[in-house]
C-alpha cells in the first residue's frame, strides 16, 4: 500500500507539473516592445518564424546582432536571406550564423561561444513558446550571469486551454515537459558536482565566410 500511494503521489505531482507547464508555455506571447540587449540569438525550427522575428528585431535596434544558430549545413546565406525579412545590408552586416548545432544543447553551446567571443553580456533569445523554457535552462547553463529575454514565437495548436484533448498537442507538451525535467535535473547535477559545460565552435560572420582559406 505503501508503494502505491508513493507512485500515486509522485503521477499525481508530475501530473500538475505539466499543466503548469503547459499554462507557462501558453502564456509566453512576445513581448511588443522587449528592452534592448546586446545582441539577439535565433534556434531555428520547423518554419522560419523564427529567424523572421529575430531579423525584425535586429531591424528595431534590439540588438546589435543575431546569431542564427543551428543552421543545416547544406543552407547557403543567400538561401536563408531570400527566406528573411530586412535589407540584405543589414542581413550581410550583422547576422552570423551557426552550422554545429543539432538540438537544443547544441544550440546552448554555439550561443555562448558565439556570445563570449563577443562580450556579449544580455541576449533575447527567439524560439517557439513550447521550446523557450528548456532553451532558457540549456542556455543559461552554458551562460551563467548573461541576461536572457524571452521573445516567444506562439504555436497556434497550443493556444486552445484544451490542448489535452487533441493527440497530437498533447503529445508535444509531454514530450517538451518531458525533456525540461530531464534538463532540469542534468542541470542541477552538473551544479553540485561543479562540471565544467562543453564548449562549441565559434559561429560564423558573413566577413569570415566570404575571407579566402
Amino acid at each position: 500500500m505503501r508503494l502505491l500511494s508513493v507512485v500515486f503521489i509522485a503521477g499525481l505531482i508530475w501530473l500538475v507539473g505539466l499543466f503548469a507547464f503547459a499554462h507557462r508555455v501558453r502564456e509566453l506571447t512576445p513581448a511588443e516592445d522587449p528592452a534592448r540587449a546586446d545582441a539577439i540569438v535565433a534556434l531555428t525550427g520547423p518554419s522560419s518564424e523564427r529567424v523572421n522575428a529575430a531579423i525584425r528585431l535586429l531591424e528595431q535596434g534590439k540588438g546589435e546582432r543575431v546569431l542564427i544558430s543551428g543552421v543545416n549545413r547544406e543552407v547557403r546565406r543567400r538561401e536563408l536571406r531570400e527566406l528573411t525579412p530586412g535589407s540584405s545590408r543589414l542581413f550581410n552586416c550583422c547576422v552570423d550564423l551557426g552550422f554545429e548545432a543539432e538540438d537544443t544543447v547544441g544550440n546552448a553551446q554555439e550561443i555562448a561561444a558565439w556570445a563570449r567571443s563577443k562580450g556579449y553580456r544580455s541576449l533575447i533569445v527567439v524560439t517557439s513558446d513550447y521550446h523557450m523554457p528548456r532553451s532558457l535552462v540549456e542556455i543559461r547553463g552554458q551562460l551563467p550571469g548573461v541576461k536572457l529575454t524571452p521573445y516567444a514565437v506562439s504555436t497556434p495548436s497550443l493556444d486552445n486551454a484544451r490542448w489535452w484533448r487533441a493527440a497530437v498537442t498533447a503529445r508535444r507538451m509531454t514530450l517538451e515537459y518531458m525533456k525540461y525535467l530531464a534538463v532540469l535535473g542534468r542541470e542541477g547535477l552538473r551544479r553540485l558536482t561543479r562540471e565544467q559545460p562543453a564548449a562549441a565552435a565559434t559561429p560564423v560572420s558573413a566577413a569570415e565566410e566570404k575571407a579566402p582559406a
